[in-house]
């Protein structure tokens, strides 16, 4: 029998549409117990795509959707990440350039000096949300300050799931409130709210969420015990042996940091902040870029920017913090955003996801189900889709219509997609958020997932506000979109 293209989501039955997601865990629990941390050097990967496969197989023989949905669904998603592979890129470039330049270990070398390991866990915590919040980008805070903290964090004694999830809390709290961060303009567009409206009304979920955290990290920062002073010293006293370490080196984040202010996009950011690292790394360190480029300095720099380098620094804790992996060490990442999207593109094209989601919006009554079920689905997208603008597009699109039916004002809408599918991307191994900040600040992600506060009790804040109704309203019937005031009742 000839296929054809099928109307999405009303012939797969949502329990059969869970079939690939039970396939996907199954595997992925036993990947995790094979390969551990060496799960995302392809096995990850490699169970993305037969998911993917299980998914088209039921949908191609079972009822007859055609491949070219399938196949056009996983187009539209690569085009959709094709941007964030090349930030990936040059983030990669950035955090060779930055370290091989000096510039990160001036930063942790005085880092360790103004941060007390009595306050530390809650000052980077902090440090990151205002970082995020001028640059609007949580990747660029992690690859930059994230790193020079994680260094500090260890220099200290903290272990490092506590102090990547400090780092990955203010990161992504700044991202989230942030009008400067792509992920913020989506959702309010998604939801036709203003971007200024979209941003006030999520302060109501973001603010509770993010002073809750910073008092755990402030709890357990003041709890911290006493370490004894040889391991920031030895830290301190390798970086002077390997590194010019100069203060003139922050000029080169301040440069960027003006970059920033000029509102350039994301990828020329990133780029001249590299190229600028890079030229200060030939004149400020130019006995590390020969030994690198094994005596030619091009070689060096080349080799700093694509292929990550290695220092000997005499502390071998130091030197597993000094390594860089370039834009070489993103492929895996960007092995991973494929397999993705082509997972996320076999149930979309299938129909599956909009049978799934359709199942749960069949048992919406009112604010605390509805909320309820955008937020599940958000973490669901970033689950089955790896991809965290694929996740804020796909809630916002599906459930849309449904407020409007309901009544809701389309910022509800847009802050249960933030309070989601924004925050939660970083707590997915698979997703390319996920993958990405573990790639940068070399700690797993099942690691730091338990310390990520803020990730955590935003979807939990985003549920109890509804449930409480707080600044929850109608729409008067016929209103057409919001204007950030109360104008019906709870």
């Amino acid at each position: 029998m000839k296929q054809t293209d099928k109307p999405h989501g009303t012939r797969i039955h949502w329990s059969i549409a869970l079939l690939p997601f039970v396939v996907l865990i199954a595997l992925q629990i036993l990947v995790i117990r094979q390969f551990g941390s060496d799960a995302l050097d392809g096995a990850s990967q490699t169970v993305l795509l037969f998911s993917a496969a299980v998914a088209a197989a039921i949908a191609m023989i079972g009822y007859k959707v055609s491949w070219s949905s399938i196949n056009d669904a996983i187009a539209d998603n690569i085009k959709t990440v094709g941007p964030a592979i090349i930030v990936l890129f040059l983030i990669g470039a950035v955090s060779g350039s930055w370290m091989v330049s000096g510039v990160v270990p001036t930063m942790i070398y005085y880092g360790m000096k103004v941060l007390t390991p009595s306050i530390f866990l809650f000052a980077a915590c902090l440090i990151c949300a205002l970082v995020s919040l001028i640059t609007g980008s949580s990747w660029t805070t992690v690859a930059t300050v994230g790193i020079a903290l994680v260094g500090i964090g260890t220099a200290h004694g903290y272990p490092v799931g506590w102090t990547a999830g400090a780092i990955i809390s203010g990161a992504y709290f700044g991202d989230k409130i942030s009008p400067l961060s792509d992920t913020t303009v989506l959702a309010s567009s998604v939801g036709e709210v203003p971007l200024f409206t979209h941003i006030r009304y999520m302060l109501i979920t973001t603010i509770p969420s993010f002073t809750i955290a910073l008092i755990i990290f402030l709890v357990v920062s003041l709890g911290h015990p006493v370490v004894d002073d040889a391991q920031a010293s030895s830290f301190a006293d390798g970086l002077r042996q390997t590194f010019v370490i100069n203060p003139w080196l922050l000029l080169v984040p301040l440069f960027t940091v003006v970059l920033i202010l000029l509102r350039l996009p994301a990828a020329v950011i990133l780029f001249l902040s590299a190229l600028m690292a890079g030229i200060v790394a030939l004149f400020v360190q130019p006995s590390i870029i020969d030994q690198i480029g094994e005596g030619s300095a091009f070689r060096g720099l080349m080799l700093t920017f694509y292929s990550g380098t290695s220092l000997d620094t005499g502390n071998e804790a130091l030197t597993n913090l000094v390594q860089t992996r370039g834009m070489k060490g993103m492929l895996s990442t960007v092995f991973l955003i494929f397999c993705a999207s082509a997972f996320g593109g076999s149930l979309t094209g299938s129909g599956m996801m909009q049978s799934l989601t359709g199942a749960l919006a069949k048992g919406i009554s009112g604010r605390r189900s509805l909320v309820s079920a955008t937020v599940g689905t958000g973490l669901f997208s970033n689950i089955a889709t790896g991809d965290q603008y694929l996740s804020i597009v796909l809630t916002g699109n599906i459930y849309k219509k449904l407020y409007h039916e309901k009544g809701f004002e389309g910022r509800l809408l847009s802050r249960s997609t933030e309070d989601s599918a924004t925050v939660t991307s970083v707590l997915v191994p698979w997703n390319t958020c996920g993958m990405t900040q573990s790639m940068v600040l070399k700690v797993s992600t099942l690691d730091y997932l338990p310390y990520c506060f803020f990730n955590i009790l935003s979807p939990l804040m985003s549920i109890t506000v509804a449930m409480i109704g707080y600044k929850i309203f109608r729409k008067p019937v016929g209103a057409a979109s919001d204007d950030g005031t109360a104008t019906g009742q709870k």
